[in-house]
């Protein structure tokens, strides 16, 4: 095609669009009444990492919190016991992964004591500080908190 043939189309019409017979409804959307903001229920439910992220660091007291697997004997029901007593248990994961995690501030470290010496004799259980877990947190800031045994 050269500059001086003339176009094959002089006019700019848009093309033809068939318009539907029928207009589909707009609640095909199976979730459309949920609402837009999380629930209190929901939030509590979140990772604390990934609450930090999406919220920033909460003001919260400091807090050292065990987290152990379910193990046979008869010292796991005194030791889930022990947890539903702490401040705050939270139970995540399913079958062989389920894993608790209890929270406890420095007015408990009794009763963080006594779940300890049940759940401290399996590698599984993790000691977090603050919801993290920390370099020694088992050899010096557990020693550290049963200064605070009265």
């Amino acid at each position: 095609m050269k500059p001086s043939d003339p176009p094959a189309s002089a006019d700019n019409t848009p093309p033809i669009v068939e318009v539907p017979d029928y207009r589909p409804v707009e609640r095909f959307w199976p979730y459309v009444d949920l609402p837009e903001q999380p629930t209190d229920e929901e939030l509590a439910q979140l990772d604390p990492a990934l609450a930090e992220a999406l919220f920033g660091t909460p003001r919260r007291p400091f807090s050292v919190s065990l987290e152990f697997s379910p193990f046979d004997g008869p010292d796991f029901e005194r030791a889930l016991a022990m947890a539903r007593a702490a401040a705050e248990l939270r139970e995540f994961g399913s079958g062989p992964r389920r894993r608790y995690r209890a929270r406890f501030y420095p007015q408990d470290a009794l009763q963080l004591r006594n779940l300890f010496d049940i759940v401290g004799r399996f590698d599984a259980t993790d000691v977090l500080i603050d919801d993290r877990p920390v370099p020694y947190a088992r050899e010096l800031w557990l020693p550290l908190l049963w200064f605070l045994i009265r």
